[in-house]
Parts: structure tokens; sequence; C-alpha cells
């Protein structure tokens, strides 16, 4: 029983993003119903998507008005609705914020885009690599006298747009168990990316820190030599992060660093000259050996993973950071829970397998109802 358990979330299918606040939500013990427009027929292979455990699959046409009931009279019992279309599909479609709050005024309606509900760009494309553009993510991120480095889709889309939505949709969900309302949640990945940016800005504004608005020249963004990626000899790599001079100190002692030329550690203009020293002396192990130096210690280092590696290392194994769900190993739901643990999720489900159940357990349509349906193409 995870600590969202009884509460029941709509999804509108979507790509990348909103299924990933949907699985945050699933994770969490909510029933999340996601409505995809075309079902899987059984012997055909559905492909493994991470975003989709945990959930219930209904496939329904929403260009027939008959769908577009089945999604209200969903909303009737429903906490929350999300969905990620460009601002005005959902009205067009008939389920947006009023049509569904008009069915259930308790009903939390979340909404994510890139560039947010209004403003001059809203109805414009756009994708991750846009969005943190604008909010001077992307402009802060690559190293010096180099050209802005996209840090995958993680910033704009997960970071700043899932999490926000997933956030807020609680959040909202909270304060209606106070006034008993539902409301709108808009949710812009620019403006989620921008306060993942809070520090920076902070930074920014405080000369105490000497922060520019440059790349690769500040010191979380490669300026330092003391917080870096470093190649070993085996070609692999390590990452160097001891910010605090306690820290600092055990870096220079389990390398061997001499104080003369690495006392200084906050002496920017020697930086550059300190990275290609620290990068020579990385170059002399295989990452296992460094790995090994700094097994235990405080020196802020640790090895560079791969994606095949990550669910491998004892650490991780430990805390079981990483599942198996249908035979795909995954990384396991997040946060832990002391007390209300939730459950490991179920396998994504075969679009539309859920469509009968779901609509007769939580819509109250009739068995005959839902043979008239399929039978006019309603379910898909």
């Amino acid at each position: 029983m995870g600590p969202l358990s009884g509460f029941r979330i709509i999804e509108l299918e979507g790509l990348g993003p909103a299924p990933f606040a949907g699985m945050m939500l699933a994770d969490m013990g909510a029933e999340v119903i996601s409505i995809t427009r075309k079902s899987t027929p059984e012997g055909k292979p559905v492909e493994n998507t991470i975003s989709e455990r945990g959930k219930k699959s209904i496939a329904l046409n929403l260009k027939d008005p008959r769908g577009v009931e089945a999604v209200l009279k969903l909303c009737e019992n429903a906490d929350a609705l999300i969905e990620g279309f460009r601002p005005g599909v959902a009205e067009k479609l008939g389920i947006g914020p009023e049509d569904c709050m008009g069915r259930n005024p308790k009903l939390v309606y979340g909404r994510m885009t890139g560039w947010g509900q209004t403003g001059p760009m809203s109805q414009m494309a756009g994708h991750d690599i846009n969005y943190i553009s604008l909010s001077g993510a992307l402009g802060s991120i690559g190293r010096a006298g180099e050209r802005p480095m996209p840090p995958l889709n993680l910033v704009g889309d997960f970071g700043g747009g899932g999490m926000f939505l997933a956030f807020g949709v609680v959040s909202a969900m909270l304060e209606c168990s106070r006034s008993g309302q539902g409301q709108v949640v808009d949710v812009s990945m620019v403006e989620g990316s921008a306060a993942l940016m809070h520090m920076m800005y902070s930074f920014l504004n405080n000369s105490t820190f000497g922060w520019r608005d440059e790349r690769g020249v500040n010191i979380l963004d490669t300026g330092a030599h003391f917080y870096e990626v470093y190649e070993t000899s085996d070609g692999g790599y390590m990452s160097v992060g001891p910010i605090e001079p306690q820290f600092y100190a055990i870096l220079k002692e389990k390398m061997d660093l001499s104080e003369e030329d690495f006392g200084a550690q906050y002496d920017a203009s020697r930086w550059p000259e300190l990275k290609e020293k620290l990068a020579a002396v990385f170059k002399t192990r295989t990452r296992a050996e460094w790995t090994e130096v700094f097994d235990g210690t405080d020196a802020c280092v640790a090895p560079i993973l791969s994606m095949t590696e990550a669910p491998k290392h004892p650490h991780n194994v430990a805390r079981n950071s990483f599942i198996e769900v249908g035979g795909h190993v995954q990384p396991a739901p997040a946060p832990k829970f002391s007390r209300s643990a939730p459950a490991t999720p179920n396998a994504a489900p075969r679009p539309g397998s859920d469509t009968d159940a779901v609509l007769t357990e939580a819509a109250g349509f009739s068995a005959d109802e839902l043979a008239a349906l399929r039978s006019d193409g309603v379910l898909t």
C-alpha cells in the first residue's frame, strides 16, 4: 500500500513526460488509468515501456462523442486527470477542464506543456532542448569556449515537466482535501527547468559566490579542477567533486598531490592548469584501481557507470535501487518509505487490456453497453 493508495488518476495518453508523471503516481500506489487510442490484440508483441508500469489501460475513440462521454464518466469518480496536449487540444476533444470539472468540481486537472498554457509561444511546437534554452539552463551547461551541451532530455521533459506535474497534482489533491475544490495545474517545462536552476540564479545574484554567466568557468560547471570528469588508463571515467576543503584534503592525500601545486583550491586562475595535472594523474591507473583507492572515503570520487553497469553496482544492489519487472531491469520506485512502502509495480499492461473492467467498475457501464460501444468502434 503506497502513500497514494486510494487515489484515482486519469491519464490521457501522451509521450514521455506525462506518462512519466503517471508512472510516479502509480509507483506511489495511485490507481492510474491510462487512456490510449488503440488497443493491442493478444498475440502481438508489446513494447516494454517502463513509464506504463503499474497502470491500467483502456482504449477509447475520442473522436466519437460516446468515447468522450466515457472519459467524463470516469472523471466523476476520479481525483485527478493529467494530460500533455498542446493548449486547446483537450478543449476541442470535449475533455478540457470545464468539461471534466463540470462533472466533478473536486477534480484536479493537471496539464503540462513546454511553454505553458499562455504566452506568445504557447502554441508553438518544441522539445526539451528548446524549453531549457528559454529557461537559461541549456546556456549554462557545457565547457568553456564550447557550444552548450544538451543533457539528454532530463532537465525539461522529466525534471522540469513530469516531476513538476506529479508534484503539482499531489499538491492540489492535498489542498482539495482541505477546501473540497479542484483546480487546474498549469505546468510549463520552461518554468520547471528554471526552478531547477534556482541555485545558479542565486549564485548569479550574489557577488559573494563569484558566479559568472558563462559556461565552464564556475565551480559547478566543470570550471574547477575539483568538480570534473577524468579519464582513466583503461578508457573509463571517474567523477570528482570534493568542493569542501576537508574533502579536498582527502583527495590530495589519496592521490599524493603536492601541497605546492594543489594547495590553493579556490584560486580560479589556476584551475585550467590544475585540471591538466589532475588528468595526468588519473591516467596512471584504471577505473577499477581508482575506485578501490577511494572506496569508503570522503573524497567525493565515484566511478562513472554505464546504464548496464549501474544496476549491478554493490551499493545499488544493497538498496534494491533497480528491480526486475516483466523480465526487464529498471529503476525502482523512488523515494523509499519507512511505513507506507509501495508494492513492486506490475509490468506495463497491454494497451486496452483493462477497458471492460475499468469502465464497469469506475464508470458504471453495463455489459450490454460495452458490447454496443465495441461494435460501433468506440472501444478500440
